[in-house]
């Protein structure tokens, strides 16, 4: 019945594009409708990117990220700078991007008036309500990195904007570099919630948080399907690595050198470069799972031989990793995962440090 479903939604979906009256974030919301799902995924912990879909819940499964770098950006004052973050902007609304991510503080960089933590709150605040108007007019979520106060603590922030322009979450910086304490600022909590989405959890961390794990894994702990890196600088392969070890979507923005897109592999989709120096925007597919190779393998030939093209399968043969991938809007992972026996990743090696811990008792 549901493939019934799904075949009648996209042959109105193809019949509706014919007569440009429907955009895809509208077939995502239509197909949502038709089935009698929810908006929201559950807030759960998940053990792999993609989770166990609950009866009468799908979640759209491709998701357009965007990006930018202030490489090579000045400015007199923060207005100037936002100004010019918005005449970049300007390209990706080509792409109606569902997520576009921000730099560390980017209003404050690389400009040339001196502002104090309280004026950085002050101008802060109008920057958010800049880029609520943003979101609402572009239908997209903005991650917008700014200074936010709360008990009288000024924090290195992110402030998340839903569609509608309204504020669903924060996170505060954790690991903050020590000439911002000597400044005066706040070091944010250590469990901060991920921020629920129609594309399932999602979460922040900030700048010198990459160099440590705890924050990446606290949002990974509650299922955070991607996660937003908004940074003064570009990181490198630290980014790679925070995506592959997470197994989740990484999407960096940077005050300078290169912003990029990583899938959960670790592999880069897009990134800021020579040609593209201020922004990138593309699609990732999050209808897919990370396995270790093997045992996996064993059942690979029995995929293909059911699913053909409707599935790819990548092996990385020298780590022994396998990314099974969903290209059919009727076939779920998990449902793979499920009939053919196979556990994640982060499900095999938590079933194995389980026994190690009873072999030691």
């Amino acid at each position: 019945m549901q493939a019934r479903v799904n075949k009648i939604i996209i042959w109105k979906y193809e019949s509706d594009m014919k007569t440009n009256s429907i955009t895809r974030r509208n077939f995502i919301q239509k197909t949502a409708i038709a089935s009698g799902l929810a908006g929201f995924v559950p807030t759960g912990i998940t053990q792999n990117i993609v989770s166990a879909k609950p009866k009468g819940e799908i979640l759209p499964r491709e998701v357009w990220i965007a990006g930018v770098s202030q490489m090579g950006l000045h400015a007199a004052t923060p207005d100037i700078m936002v100004d010019q973050i918005f005449d970049i902007l300007k390209e990706a609304k080509t792409y109606r991007p569902d997520f576009v991510c921000m730099p560390e503080a980017f209003p404050f960089a690389y400009v040339d008036k001196p502002t104090t933590p309280e004026e950085k709150v002050k101008i802060s605040l109008s920057v958010i309500n800049r880029f609520a108007e943003f979101s609402r007019l572009n239908n997209c979520y903005t991650i917008c990195p700014v200074y936010t106060v709360r008990n009288s603590n000024i924090y290195n922030a992110a402030v998340v904007l839903n569609r509608n322009g309204e504020r669903i979450g924060t996170y505060e910086k954790i690991h903050l570099a020590d000439y911002e304490i000597k400044d005066g600022f706040k070091c944010g909590p250590l469990f901060q919630p991920v921020i629920k989405t129609e594309y399932g959890p999602v979460g922040v961390q900030i700048c010198f948080d990459i160099e440590w794990d705890d924050g990446w894994k606290m949002l990974r702990k509650q299922g955070a399907r991607i996660i937003f890196w908004a940074s003064a600088f570009a990181g490198g392969m630290c980014v790679n690595t925070k995506a592959w070890e997470n197994k989740c979507v990484v999407a960096s923005a940077t005050n300078k050198n290169t912003a990029k897109l990583c899938d959960i592999s670790g592999e880069v989709i897009a990134q800021t470069g020579i040609w593209n120096s201020n922004l990138y925007c593309a699609p990732v597919n999050l209808e897919k799972a990370f396995l270790h190779t093997w045992p996996a393998v064993q059942r690979f030939s029995e995929i293909r031989k059911k699913y053909g093209r409707k599935v790819r399968i990548t092996n990385f043969h020298e780590e022994e990793w396998s990314v099974i991938e969903s290209l059919s809007p009727e076939i779920y992972v998990s449902d793979i995962l499920k009939e053919f026996d196979l556990k994640t990743h982060e499900e095999l090696t938590s079933y194995a440090e389980g026994l190690q811990i009873k072999s030691r008792e």
